[in-house]
């Protein structure tokens, strides 16, 4: 008896083997990126004004790089810088996953709006919930920023990192020339995108922080630009940044046919309105259907 069930837990196995091979989807592997690199440059080269895009497909490590190198503002990206060094702290023990705050507006001295300044005066409320509202909310976002240790403790992470160009200027010593440059942060398509890979491959501060923070990164509000192009059914992460003359969108796709990486920047735009048909949205929209259309 003992016998006929080792057997049959056996075959059993072999079974749900074959069904989760015949039934999975394989990685599809671009042979030449090089059409779908030259209609980017296309999308790129009629812009009215700076563009940066890197993308990655993550199962042959292929790259296509325009411009990727080349400094552009964050706007909202330099979020995740923040989530990376607040994350530390708590893997490092300075700050308790499981605390509870208590919020006044003088907390981070910014002007009303979004869903924190809201709250009453001493209201109680978790790490985890500010975390969750940092993802879109800039009063949160600027509590996060103190709680990781401040800009200067943000820029030592991406120094030791390996992170050479991307920078936290706002509420920095010594930043004020680059904040007047390039706003609240600066980076590259490059560094950013790569910042995204490590969170998703469990290799940004500790596999558990890793796969905390991944998650905050796929609940996103703002799913109008580049996720609007990809199916609802699909896991993205990402992360979208826009002032006036800059649009911006970071994402990592889980696809059913492989994982790809990118990220959009804009910087000095001729079109500085806020409608849906801004050239820098369109722009982010056109890359991201391109891009689902050939590596999926």
């Amino acid at each position: 008896m003992q016998l006929q069930s080792v057997i049959k837990h056996t075959l059993f196995g072999l079974l749900v083997q074959i069904i989760i091979s015949c039934t999975s989807s394989p990685a599809v592997i671009p042979q030449d990126i090089s059409e779908l690199e030259n209609r980017l440059k296309a999308m790129t080269n009629t812009f009215s004004g700076d563009v940066g895009v890197y993308v990655k497909h993550l199962h042959s490590n292929q790259e296509i790089s325009i411009n990727a190198d080349s400094l552009f503002p964050t706007a909202s990206m330099i979020k995740i810088p923040i989530l990376l060094t607040l994350f530390d702290r708590i893997e490092k023990d300075s700050l308790g996953y499981d605390s509870t705050f208590m919020w006044f507006p003088e907390i981070v001295n910014y002007s009303a709006g979004g869903m924190l300044s809201s709250f009453k005066d001493s209201s109680k409320i978790s790490l985890t919930k500010i975390i969750s509202l940092m993802i879109t909310d800039n009063h949160a976002s600027l509590w996060c920023q103190e709680l990781a240790g401040g800009g200067l403790s943000i820029n030592e992470w991406l120094t030791q990192n390996g992170f050479e160009q991307t920078r936290m200027n706002s509420r920095t010593p010594d930043r004020q020339d680059d904040w007047e440059v390039y706003g609240w942060g600066q980076t590259t398509p490059r560094e950013m995108a790569t910042m995204l890979t490590l969170i998703h491959e469990d290799k940004a501060v500790s596999p558990w922080a890793s796969e905390e923070m991944y998650r905050y990164l796929t609940r996103i509000y703002w799913d109008d630009e580049a996720l609007s192009q990809i199916p609802r059914t699909v896991q993205v992460a990402s992360k979208q940044g826009a002032v006036s003359d800059s649009r911006s969108e970071v994402v990592l796709v889980n696809g059913p046919h492989g994982d790809y990486v990118f990220c959009v920047i804009t910087n000095k735009q001729t079109d500085q309105s806020w409608a849906e048909e801004n050239e820098g949205y369109v722009l982010i929209r056109e890359v991201s259907k391109l891009l689902w259309g050939k590596l999926q």
